[in-house]
């Protein structure tokens, strides 16, 4: 494949380490001191565009890559609130879509798990649940979108559960997210289940951004064979 990286810091980087090393090629690497690149002669060179950058970029940098034609690959997390505008685009533009708030294939597989153990905890009301989130003091968004997925899971097996909020609650009808910013963390996720007699948690903890970028790559491969609105959850055949 033929792929434009659009955003090249530290996740651009290793996922253009990782695509080089399976046999792909980055046609076109954007950043905030060449955005008009990002422009029709350029896609049309290309396969698929893979953008990580930021909050603030994001939204605009999805729609430009879908009106050009170019299927994306999202990894940006804080940008939600406009990700139905997105979806209506792209089916607008019959384009292909994947977003998901965390390409690591573990991360994914820890989503199910995160659901199955919802469930499983919906019927025992003596255990409160609560969240814990570290990444690098480099992350601009807090709570994690990969944090915001699972509470998500959560709230959907447990109904009492009504919202969350990024700090510790006493409110039993609140799920509360603690988020922590340290170098060079990663990303670790922690959902933990407590009562007066045990407790249940289950962790999560990257160690490098490989998993992060690999599983970009592998969505972009996807993306480039299929049409339509994706997620890693599609990717990976879950």
């Amino acid at each position: 494949m033929n792929i434009i990286l659009v955003g090249y810091g530290k996740m651009g980087k290793a996922i253009e380490e990782i695509a080089v090393k399976k046999g792909h090629t980055i046609s076109l690497k954007v950043d905030i001191n060449n955005a008009d690149e990002l422009n029709a002669t350029n896609a049309a060179k290309a396969d698929v565009a893979i953008e990580f950058t930021g909050p603030h970029s994001a939204f605009d940098n999805v729609m430009k890559c879908l009106e050009l034609g170019l299927p994306v690959v999202c990894g940006s997390t804080g940008w939600l609130d406009r990700y139905e505008e997105a979806k209506q685009y792209c089916e607008a533009k019959n384009g292909t879509l994947v977003y998901a708030s965390n390409y690591s294939i573990g991360v994914n597989l820890f989503f199910e798990v995160n659901k199955q153990l919802a469930k499983l905890m919906s019927q025992h009301p003596d255990y409160n649940v609560f969240m814990e989130e570290i990444h690098h003091t480099q992350k601009k968004d807090a709570p994690s979108g990969t944090a915001i997925t699972l509470a998500e899971q959560i709230m959907a097996s447990m109904p009492q559960k009504q919202k969350w909020v990024n700090e510790l609650s006493t409110d039993p009808s609140v799920l509360s997210i603690v988020s922590e910013r340290i170098d060079p963390a990663p990303g670790t996720h922690k959902v933990k289940y407590t009562s007066a007699i045990d407790d249940i948690e289950i962790i999560h903890t990257a160690h490098n951004r490989a998993g992060f970028a690999g599983g970009a790559v592998l969505a972009a491969e996807y993306a480039s064979k299929h049409k339509g609105i994706w997620s890693m959850k599609d990717v990976l055949g879950l």
